[in-house]
């Protein structure tokens, strides 16, 4: 028995080889109306590290290019893609299943404040709850053709985060951070968890890295330098990204214009997902 074994094989992450039978297989079947072909896990260790805004940004490179994009926010208790592309009706569903709202340029979407009576209404749920809603949003929406789904996990390690590792069919993630110190051991956490599950870590974007002075161009790394390359290559990491405190940015996602952002910063990561 692994000395990691929770003797919950539900919720452990555990490989332990004194499963009877071998280990279950909590893969959960998407709706009939789905056909997506890569899923993409945003995750981060800690908050605050602007984990959506990546995996918003993500999308609209992905739907520039003339792919189908989608984004399932299973950040049940801070939801915050709807705001970044300023979608706010609710979603509706037949016998088959939910429809996902779709923004203005054709990113598909599901949140749970798009079910919700109102957008402020706090989610006081525990963590079984909070993670059998994320695996409906995989088995009850009918996501339709789907090139790349991105899936804006709660930081941390915690229910959400194993229930998409065992439940979708995850081609790997990217982990979200920024450049203290302190966030870059909580990075490592969450590096293991994924190789734990055997998910592969595809990149490491490090947001808030600097900034840029529009009067002189010098670049002032208010959040001390950089940590990302040393943690990349500790991690056997290679792709990486790094996006600056951009205004511009903030203020388009904070106004529901996330898909007007002209932001470059992660066009090389999406390169580089296309070649999966």
């Amino acid at each position: 028995m692994s000395e990691n074994c929770t003797h919950d094989c539900g919720s452990c992450s555990a490989n332990c080889a004194s499963r009877e039978g071998g280990a279950p297989d909590f893969a959960a079947k998407a709706n009939a109306h789905s056909n997506v072909k890569k899923v993409i896990g945003v995750v981060s260790g800690k908050g605050g590290v602007g984990k959506s805004m990546v995996t918003s940004l993500l999308s609209v490179i992905m739907r520039r290019r003339g792919l189908n994009a989608a984004v399932l926010d299973a950040d049940i208790t801070g939801p915050s893609i709807p705001k970044a592309f300023g979608v706010k009706e609710q979603l509706f569903a037949d016998d088959e299943g939910i429809f996902p709202a779709v923004s203005s340029t054709g990113v598909k979407l599901v949140s749970l404040n798009l079910l919700l009576p109102n957008e402020t209404d706090p989610v006081v749920w525990r963590g079984p709850v909070i993670a059998g809603t994320v695996k409906q949003f995989w088995t009850d929406v009918q996501w339709g053709d789907v090139d790349f789904m991105f899936v804006d996990m709660p930081p941390g390690t915690g229910d959400v985060p194993l229930t998409v590792f065992q439940s979708l069919p995850v081609d790997g993630i990217l982990i979200v951070t920024s450049p203290q110190e302190l966030v870059g051991m909580i990075v490592e956490k969450a590096v293991h968890m994924a190789q734990m599950m055997n998910i592969p870590v595809l990149g490491i974007v490090e947001n808030m890295s600097y900034f840029q002075c529009d009067a002189c161009g010098k670049r002032h790394y208010i959040f001390g330098e950089s940590h990302l390359d040393e943690i990349a290559e500790r991690n056997g990491v290679s792709l990486t990204a790094r996006m600056p405190l951009d205004p511009a940015l903030a203020a388009a996602c904070d106004s529901g214009r996330v898909e007007m952002a002209e932001a470059q910063y992660l066009e090389g990561i999406a390169d580089a997902l296309q070649k999966l």
